[in-house]
């Protein structure tokens, strides 16, 4: 694995710790939810960055997907993609605090984000820790 491969997956991980820390916070939702799209965001570049693709500097989860697709499939709740990339444009500025349609996320959808944020980072780990010890 390249090593800025490892680095964008070192960076996607720390955002993973930050929310284990503030998910179950109601104050914290919308920013579990601003670092589950980080550390998604984080690991599709991962994907990228091994694979000689252009890196691109877009933060849309649904821009990224199509891109990494060509080289990783996996299964993820789309719609939670398209509300955390809502989310994190909202989030950037502070009179919308990151709100879902509804409101402020509650805390079940923090609970979601991370969910999903750990499966999608977990499995592009998995696949590129994977495909190191092939090529070794």
């Amino acid at each position: 694995m390249k090593k800025s491969t490892s680095a964008w997956l070192a960076a996607a991980k720390d955002d993973l710790l930050l929310i284990e820390q503030i998910y179950q916070n109601e104050a914290l939702t919308h920013l579990a939810a601003f670092h589950a799209q980080q550390a998604i965001e984080k690991s599709f570049k991962a994907v990228l960055e091994e694979f000689d693709d252009v890196v691109p500097r877009v933060h849309s989860l649904e821009h990224l997907l199509p891109r990494i697709q060509a080289h990783f499939e996996f299964s993820a709740n789309f719609d939670l993609l398209e509300d955390l990339d809502k989310l994190y444009i909202d989030a950037r500025y502070p009179g919308d605090l990151g709100l879902l349609p509804q409101g402020k996320p509650q805390l079940e959808d923090a609970a979601a984000f991370k969910e999903v944020a750990e499966g999608i980072f977990r499995a592009i780990e998995k696949k590129l820790i994977l495909m190191q010890k092939v090529s070794d």
